[in-house]
């Protein structure tokens, strides 16, 4: 099988990604390792959004086990699908179901990291509505009907749901500022499909509606957005949010069972077929499932329908589930994934040999032991910075530099390291087994 080349822009964004310790957005399938069976499953989910139905998925594993990279390089098969694409990190001051401006807080990020396979980089939004309004005025001008009966027409299956009247009038009035060239209405518009208004008294000045975008109804909005990118041309929304964990660590019961509650809706109407082209990925940890007296086991309800099947054990899986479980990196698929990296810095004719690959490994087992296989960040940035020196310094001998590096266990283990810490974590993992 030939191996897909690498182009310049991929290139700079991998090493720059993985010199920094993170998961770079572009490139991910030519650094991936493994994980066959787990990537197929997703992307029948994402087929599955596509022609009209829903999925959930909780991706869970240990910190550098590979979510965020898992969660990303679905995202880019959605996109390459023709989905749109909302993406967040979960946050003490972004939940799903909050009082205090948090869930909408949430939402207006993932509504600015929207992205579209023509806008992978987020800030689609825009484009999505001026892509709905131009496709309604092409159909108006073949069908020789005025623009505004079209628009009615196809947004009255979205004024039949919740929210689902004023959501349609801020689309109309979208086309309005757009046929008459008033750059401010069209601004407001998307304002408010960005949930930033605050106050409904601004959003009836600005546009005529009486609701706004708040903590109440962020579900309700996103199944709104779904049915409207579906108009809009594209296949279906998937909403991509990782670090669930800080859910998980909320310190009110009373909090963290709303969002449970939220969680434990959002699945109902999947698995009940209630909701349409919209679909979720949640990347947490093993005690954000399964901690019975923190974690989503503690709720009764997510408990039973989340539970494993107790028919999957002595090496049986099954992916069908709602939850997929990522198992830590191995020290083969270590030694793939540094092979990967060599081939994006060096080419197909790399010059540094699988030798130096075998004893780069050992030397890192010996510095900290086990631990880099679990939280590789640290070793993918020395491996690059090393290829790095080689590169700009073709005169040394690989084996001066193996033992000089400084491979340090930075704990990222450890469950009670800080917020920002776990963030960091997340994105240590380069690597899909």
């Amino acid at each position: 099988m030939r191996t897909p080349r690498v182009k310049p822009r991929e290139r700079n964004t991998i090493v720059q990604a993985l010199r920094a310790g993170v998961v770079p957005k572009l490139g991910l399938q030519h650094i991936q390792v493994g994980r066959v069976r787990e990537i197929e499953e997703l992307v029948r989910d994402v087929d599955r959004i596509g022609d009209g139905g829903a999925a959930i998925r909780f991706v869970v594993g240990e910190y550098g086990s590979g979510k965020t990279f898992f969660l990303n390089l679905i995202r880019l098969v959605a996109l390459e699908r023709g989905m749109v694409v909302l993406s967040a990190d979960m946050a003490p001051d972004r939940r799903l179901h909050a009082t205090g401006g948090q869930a909408r807080s949430l939402y207006a990020e993932m509504t600015r990291n929207a992205s579209t396979r023509t806008k992978p980089d987020g800030g689609a939004m825009a484009s999505i509505v001026e892509r709905f309004a131009s496709q309604a005025a092409r159909l108006a001008e073949t069908s020789d009907r005025a623009p505004n009966d079209v628009i009615r027409e196809k947004l009255a299956l979205l004024e039949e749901l919740t929210g689902g009247y004023d959501f349609a009038t801020v689309i109309t009035r979208y086309w309005d500022g757009f046929e008459g060239g008033d750059d401010e209405l069209k601004s407001a518009a998307l304002r408010w499909l960005r949930a930033e208004f605050t106050t409904r008294t601004d959003a009836r000045k600005a546009l005529g509606v009486r609701t706004i975008i708040n903590d109440a109804n962020v579900y309700d909005q996103l199944k709104l957005l779904a049915l409207f990118v579906r108009e809009a041309g594209y296949k279906g929304l998937v909403v991509s949010l990782d670090e669930l964990v800080n859910l998980y660590k909320l310190t009110s019961a009373q909090a963290r069972n709303a969002n449970y509650e939220q969680i434990l809706r959002i699945l109902n109407d999947v698995l009940q077929g209630t909701a349409s082209h919209l679909g979720f990925m949640l990347g947490g940890t093993p005690e954000f499932l399964m901690d019975t007296r923190r974690g989503l086991y503690s709720y009764e309800a997510l408990q039973s329908r989340l539970a494993e099947n107790t028919f999957a054990r002595d090496g049986l899986v099954d992916f069908s589930g709602p939850v997929i479980r990522l198992s830590n990196l191995t020290p083969e698929d270590m030694f793939v994934l540094l092979a990967n990296i060599r081939r994006v810095m060096q080419g197909e004719e790399a010059t540094l040999p699988d030798e130096a690959l075998t004893a780069f490994m050992e030397h890192c087992s010996d510095r900290i032991g086990d631990a880099y296989f679990r939280t590789p960040r640290n070793t993918v940035t020395a491996f690059v910075n090393m290829l790095s020196v080689i590169e700009q310094n073709p005169e040394i001998d690989w084996r001066a530099l193996v033992g000089s590096v400084d491979v340090a266990d930075d704990g990222s283990d450890d469950l009670d390291v800080l917020p920002d810490d776990e963030a960091e974590d997340e994105l240590a993992s380069f690597k899909l087994q």
